[in-house]
């Protein structure tokens, strides 16, 4: 699921103690649970599945304990995924995960996919993890396709690249980020205090 050590030592940098878990009963009895991942979407449906992870997860997000999914793992709480195929996702967050500029020849001049590299977030809805965030701040991308939440209100910051899109969504006690804040310095920093802050 890749970068699960960069998100470690981010944590570890805030004097915050994590572990990696791999059991369905150990995602049972965390009282934090963050999924972060790189890679492809169905690739990573078969590997939860392969360690008996899916429903756990689910389980777990509907607990009301604090849910963070970074890049990846925010698109994987989707009900369905567009990449390479149709994949069925978490369905945790009703919605789809489509492709940049889907069904277009080409990027628009001067935009290239994978969206990568810093970009500023706007449209920030106040609380959550990213209450403290000011408008503008910028942070860190890499990705190809991006979530379109079913309902406007589970997007809580959106991000500009030749189409606006949800950067961060937020629905009661889960929490996801299509960037990646164990990379964005300070602002990130800010917003995996604020995640581990949440009362569990």
């Amino acid at each position: 699921m890749g970068n699960l050590a960069s998100v470690q030592k981010a944590l570890a940098r805030l004097g915050m103690e994590s572990r990696l878990v791999s059991a369905a009963a150990e995602v049972e009895a965390a009282r934090r649970l963050i999924l972060p991942g790189v890679g492809a979407f169905g690739a990573a449906m078969a590997n939860l599945r392969e360690h008996g992870l899916v429903e756990p997860i689910r389980d777990y997000c509907r607990s009301g304990r604090p849910f963070l999914g970074i890049c990846l793992g925010m698109q994987l709480l989707m009900t369905e995924s567009d990449e390479m195929g149709r994949w069925k996702g978490l369905d945790v967050v009703p919605g789809r995960v489509v492709r940049f500029f889907e069904g277009a020849p080409a990027p628009p001049s001067g935009l290239k996919v994978p969206h990568m590299g810093w970009n500023a977030l706007h449209g920030l809805r106040p609380g959550g993890i990213t209450g403290s965030v000011p408008e503008g701040s910028s942070v860190y991308f890499v990705h190809s396709y991006y979530v379109k939440p079913e309902e406007p209100a589970a997007v809580s910051a959106k991000c500009t690249h030749g189409e606006t899109f949800c950067a961060v969504a937020a629905t009661g006690n889960v929490f996801a980020t299509q960037f990646h804040p164990e990379k964005c310095g300070a602002i990130g920093q800010g917003i995996l205090r604020s995640f581990c802050e949440i009362p569990a």
